[in-house]
């Protein structure tokens, strides 16, 4: 489809990959990329979703070079953090800094969805751009950076992250509510977790449905009106040089 004006990725979780043996774990793990560095201007690696069958793994693995989030959707689990469990449902989110550990595990009869967004910090991005004297040495590993979304609303990354994402929020709207997003600093992740609407850019509209997922351009601006209660998961990633900071 031709995307909206100012909309730089727009997709569903519909046609999602399968995986075998993500980060050396055994069994499946349905993937979706949404979004990376050819459609991002601020240094973000990747917008994906993923999700694994009952009770399957994605591995445990070093962050060596980004910082991560996972915000659980559905299902129920445990977040693996430098070797200890941390159980996680609906709402979970972690944070996970460079030089530490993580993975996910589902201890659920159902499935277990997450919603990945991966950032580059400044010093890897000094690394890949040529700029750095020298490469970097892992940091040491950090307690876990968990929260509770759903009940927090509002979650920054100031003190856990150095890269471009620096905020996650819950947006939640009524049917006969309406609300327009955007930022002339920063682009938006935009996640719809439950409901039915439309987005509009510039007079062009798309569907708004379960599993959704968009980015907004920095200075485009998206009006999303709902057709039922819509609740949207929704992610600043600042610009190179800008703060980001919510409003």
């Amino acid at each position: 489809m031709t995307l909206p004006p100012g909309l730089l990725s727009y997709g569903t979780t519909d046609g999602a990959a399968t995986v075998h043996g993500v980060h050396g774990a055994a069994g499946v793990t349905h993937w979706k990329a949404f979004a990376g560095r050819r459609q991002l201007a601020s240094p973000t690696e990747a917008v994906e979703w993923a999700s694994i069958p009952p009770y399957g793994l994605s591995g445990e693995h070093r962050h060596t070079r980004t910082e991560e989030i996972y915000l659980v959707l559905r299902g129920e689990g445990e977040f693996l953090y430098n070797g200890t469990a941390h159980p996680v449902r609906p709402g979970s989110l972690a944070l996970t800094a460079i030089g530490n550990v993580h993975g996910l595990r589902n201890t659920g009869d159902a499935h277990l969805d997450w919603w990945v967004i991966e950032t580059i910090p400044p010093t890897t991005d000094a690394v890949l751009n040529g700029t750095a004297s020298r490469t970097p040495g892992v940091p040491v590993m950090r307690p876990p950076a968990l929260h509770d979304l759903f009940k927090e609303r509002t979650v920054t990354t100031e003190g856990v992250f150095s890269g471009p994402l620096r905020s996650i929020e819950v947006v939640e709207l009524e049917a006969a509510e309406h609300r327009t997003l955007g930022r002339p600093d920063a682009e938006l992740a935009v996640f719809v977790h439950d409901g039915q609407g439309t987005v509009r850019t510039d007079g062009a509209t798309a569907d708004l449905t379960a599993n959704t997922c968009l980015t907004l351009g920095a200075g485009a601006a998206a009006r999303f009106e709902p057709t039922t209660r819509l609740r949207l998961l929704v992610v600043t990633l600042a610009l190179p040089g800008e703060s980001g900071t919510p409003q």
